[in-house]
C-alpha cells in the first residue's frame, strides 16, 4: 500500500477490529512514520454520529484552545487579530461560539455536523470564496482519509492554519500501544508524525511550527520564535500528562488549602470505551 502522505511505500504495522466488527488493516509510511489504516470503506457508519460516545473531552478541548487561540492570536498575529477567522470541522459551533465571545470574528463549518451553538456565523451564511486570516481545526487531521488533498481544501481558506492532532509515540507496534487509534469509533484513520506535519508543510510551502506532542502551525509568515515553546520548562507540556484542576477546599477553621484534583475525563471514556464494547 502507497503512502497517503509521500506516495512511497508502506508496511503493514497491525491489524484490528474496528466498530469492533471489522478487521482493518494499520500500515506505517516507510519515510515518514505516518500511519494510515487501509481504505476506510467503514466511514459511512463511522459517521453515523458525527461527535461519538468516547469524545467526552470535547468542552475540556473547546475550554482550553479557546484560551490558547487567544493568546496565539494576540501575542504572535496580533496584526490580523480584528479580521475573521474560521473553525473547520467545528462540529456543534461551541468553539466558534466562544471565541465570537472573546470578540473574535469566527465562523464555523462541518459536512458532517450540525451547527448548534454559532447557527448564524456559519460559513454558508456568507457569500462564498471568503479568505480568512487563520483557520482553526482541532482533532481534524486525523478524521481525513485523503489528508493532502483536504489539507489543501483547508488552506485554500487561509494561509494560516492552527490546528491540533497527538504525535505518534516512539514505540508503537500495536493498538494497545496508543490510546489515540480509537477503532472502536472508526474515525482515526490518518495518524502523524513530526516528519509527516514537515513534509505536508514543505508541500504547500508554509513554516512549520508546533509543541512537538499535541498543537501545531502552518503559516506563511516566519515567526521571530516558536509560539509553542515553552517559557517555563518545570512547566508540563501544553495539554500533556494529567488533566488537573485547581479546587479549594475548607478545614473547620475556614482556611482555605489549594489542591490539585484529577480530571474525570480518563475514566469516564474508559467507562465509555466498556460500553460501546458491550453494545450499550
Amino acid at each position: 500500500m502507497k503512502s497517503n502522505i509521500t506516495g512511497g511505500e508502506t508496511t503493514l504495522l497491525f491489524t484490528t477490529k474496528v466498530l469492533s466488527k471489522y478487521d482493518v488493516k494499520y500500515y506505517k509510511c516507510n519515510d515518514t512514520g505516518y500511519i494510515q489504516t487501509e481504505k476506510p470503506y467503514w466511514l459511512a457508519e463511522a459517521y453515523s454520529s458525527a461527535i461519538t460516545k468516547l469524545d467526552v473531552g470535547l468542552v475540556y478541548r473547546n475550554r482550553t484552545l479557546s484560551d490558547y487561540t487567544e493568546g496565539l492570536l494576540l501575542r504572535h498575529f496580533d496584526t490580523i487579530s480584528n479580521g475573521k477567522f474560521l473553525d473547520y470541522a467545528g462540529g456543534y459551533g461551541l468553539f466558534t461560539r466562544m471565541m465570537r465571545d472573546k470578540g473574535f470574528d469566527f465562523y464555523n463549518t462541518d459536512k458532517f455536523c450540525q451547527n448548534i451553538f454559532a447557527e448564524f456565523q456559519d460559513l454558508k451564511e456568507l457569500n462564498g470564496n471568503e479568505k480568512f486570516e487563520m483557520v482553526t481545526a482541532f482533532e481534524v487531521f486525523e478524521h481525513l482519509e485523503n489528508p493532502l488533498k483536504e489539507i489543501e481544501e483547508i488552506l485554500s481558506y487561509s494561509d494560516n492554519v492552527f490546528f491540533s492532532t497527538e504525535i505518534i509515540p516512539a514505540e508503537v507496534k500495536t493498538p494497545e500501544d496508543w490510546w489515540y487509534f480509537i477503532p472502536e469509533t472508526g474515525q482515526h484513520v490518518s495518524l502523524y508524525s513530526i516528519d509527516a506535519l514537515k513534509f505536508i508543510a514543505k508541500k504547500f510551502d508554509r513554516y512549520f511550527y508546533t509543541d512537538g506532542a499535541k498543537v501545531h502551525l502552518f503559516t506563511k509568515i516566519e515567526l521571530a520564535k516558536n509560539p509553542f515553546e515553552k517559557e517555563n520548562p518545570k512547566k508540563d507540556p501544553y495539554l500533556i500528562g494529567k488533566l488537573r484542576r485547581k479546587v479549594k477546599r475548607y478545614d473547620k477553621r475556614n482556611t482555605v488549602d489549594v489542591c490539585y484534583k484529577p480530571s474525570l475525563i480518563n475514566r469516564d471514556m474508559d467507562d465509555a470505551r466498556k460500553r460501546i464494547s458491550k453494545g450499550k
